[in-house]
């Protein structure tokens, strides 16, 4: 069963990666840098301090960069401890992708997956009150990893789990968040 779905999972990535068109190599190349996003960020950063002001919006700035340090580090932990090579490094199929890039780390899960679902859901949580249009967010990590599978360094799965593994960092360290608003809330106003 789990040689099926491997297999599947090489199948279905040769297809996406082979959907690619070479005038669209460098748009795709930019997007799949973590630096290209730096506008976004900044944007989140903006509106945190916007809806939530200094002292509530410093707390939930602190949640954000921890979401994101703790998943990279559980992320790179898990890459090393399953030591599952990436589609570019993998001889069998080098006839029949197109690689973009050539990382030698490993590929089980994608970070690019887990750190930007992360962060990305975790400012939908605290920011939904205040405005619907966060969820348009969600449109940056979509892009980001589709780009891993373009430029051929990650299959469908690495992509499903690091997507799963950051919604679900970004829950717990939201819910945590909360608390220490609140604590902080009956603190300020006994």
């Amino acid at each position: 069963m789990l040689e099926t779905l491997k297999q599947w999972d090489r199948e279905l990535f040769v297809f996406l990666n082979s959907l690619g068109i070479e005038r669209f190599d460098g748009f795709w190349i930019y997007v799949t840098q973590i630096e290209s996003w730096t506008p976004l960020f900044i944007f989140f950063f903006i509106l945190i301090f916007y809806y939530y002001k200094w002292r509530k919006g410093a707390t939930v700035a602190f949640f954000v960069l921890l979401t994101f340090g703790i998943t990279i580090f559980f992320t790179g932990f898990v890459k090393d401890y399953v030591a599952r090579l990436r589609p570019n490094n993998v001889e069998a199929l080098g006839e029949l992708i197109r690689i973009l890039q050539n990382p030698t780390n490993y590929s089980f899960f994608s970070g690019h997956a887990s750190s930007s679902f992360a962060i990305t859901t975790f400012m939908v949580l605290v920011l939904r009150k205040f405005t619907k249009w966060i969820y348009l967010a969600y449109i940056w990590p979509l892009v980001f990893v589709m780009s891993r599978i373009y430029v051929g360094v990650h299959y469908p799965s690495d992509i499903f789990v690091g997507a799963l593994v950051g919604t679900v960092f970004a829950f717990f360290f939201y819910f945590l968040c909360k608390k220490v608003l609140a604590h902080k809330k009956l603190i300020n106003n006994p």
